[in-house]
This record gives C-alpha cells, structure tokens and sequence, in this order.
C-alpha cells in the first residue's frame, strides 16, 4: 500500500472522520463505523487533505484536465483545497468550479460557482464519499449540461465497498451507469488491513472484536 494511503487512513482517525462502534446510518444500516468528512475543519486539516486527493487523482487520473468540480456543499472546499494542492505539488494548475443549490440571477449568475465549464473541457468530479450515488444523479446533468463536456472520473476519500441500490458498490454502480471510472483514496479493505491490531493514535481501533462486527456487517451489506 502507497505511503500516502497510510498517511490518509491515520489522519482520518486522527481527525475523528473516521470512528469505529455502533452507528445508524441515513440509510437505516447499523453500521460498526462512520465516516463524517464534517469533520476537517482547520487550515491545516483541509490542507493535508487536498494533498491526499492530489495525490490519489494524479495516480489514477493523471493531470491532463482542465476542472475539478466539486458538488455543493462538501465538494466545494474539496476542490477549493485539492487545486491548491495540485499546484503546489505538480506546478499544474486546474480550475475549480461548484454548482449552487439555487440560482442565482444577480451578480455572479447562473448555477456556477468558480470556474465556468465550456466545450472540450476535461472535468474531474471530487466528493467525499459516497454510499447511494444519488449527488451524481444531481452532478451529472449540471455538468453535462454546460457543453461538450468529457468527465474524466469520480474520486471520493473512502470506498465503504457496501451495496448501493442493488448488488455491487455505489462506485461501481456509477461506473456502470455513467459510463466514467470512480475511485477513491483508499477502500474500507486497506482501512482494515492497515488498522487491524495496529495502533493508531495510540489505542487499537479494529481489534478482534471490531473485526468481528465489521465482518459480519460486510456479510450482510458488502457489495458483490
């Protein structure tokens, strides 16, 4: 497993976005971890993070397009953030752009924020994790709609590799609908991997009993 991909599940648990023991999820799942990208909240954690999302979209994508887009809320410091990054690391520069939930008919108009997207442009969506795909049902008209427009992929932070409406993961069921790859930082395999009986922040977050819970919520809900 990359460095990087360590470094990211750490600082996941060192900022309590990812937690282990018993939550209810929006979809009604009880699930033995969570995952709250809310949770980045100082300069130095978003900055870190754009990093993390640099280095995960360069690895998988390249840098040879021309926006990142990030959906309204969470994307929009995710791609404000991650272009910073991108600059800083690989001296490219990339625009940022983000939709608004409302129109805006004044001023800066339209359903855009940042960058405006045009005809041949390359277009990388950025979120933070998805489990329904339901934001791309939301994205993917937005963007198609501003021209001849190629998307070049999704990367979220974290793969959970549970169902989503039907039997595969919510990854793969917007690969398969929207025909563009979707990746993500790391996959809740290497979380596990990596955290199981090691310690982190100074305590073991998966022991045998954690596994355990983990194991048989995969069994239930793990995409096929």
């Amino acid at each position: 497993m990359e460095a990087y991909k360590q470094e990211f599940i750490e600082f996941m648990v060192e900022s309590q976005v990812l937690k282990f023991g018993e939550f209810t999820l929006k979809s009604g799942r009880k699930s033995p971890f969570f995952m709250n990208a809310g949770a980045y909240v100082t300069g130095t954690q978003l900055r870190r993070l754009g990093e993390y999302y640099a280095k995960a979209i360069h690895d998988n994508y390249g840098l040879d397009f021309d926006v990142l887009f990030g959906p309204a809320y969470k994307g929009i410091p995710l791609s404000v953030a991650t272009t910073m990054a991108i600059s800083e690391l690989y001296g490219v520069d990339i625009r940022y752009c983000s939709n608004r939930k409302e129109v805006k008919d004044h001023g800066d108009t339209g359903i855009l924020l940042g960058s405006k997207i045009k005809d041949g442009d390359r277009v990388v969506i950025i979120e933070d994790v998805t489990t329904s795909g339901k934001s791309i049902e939301e994205t993917f008209p937005i963007i198609q709609a501003q021209g001849d427009v190629q998307i070049k992929g999704l990367m979220v932070s974290l793969n959970r590799m549970e169902r989503g409406k039907g039997t595969k993961s919510a990854l793969e069921e917007i690969q398969e609908t929207y025909g563009f790859p979707a990746n993500a930082i790391v996959t809740m395999e290497e979380v596990i991997e990596y955290l199981y009986n090691r310690p982190c922040q100074g305590k073991i977050v998966i022991d045998h009993t954690m596994k355990a819970a983990i194991d048989a919520y995969y069994a239930e809900y793990g995409a096929k």
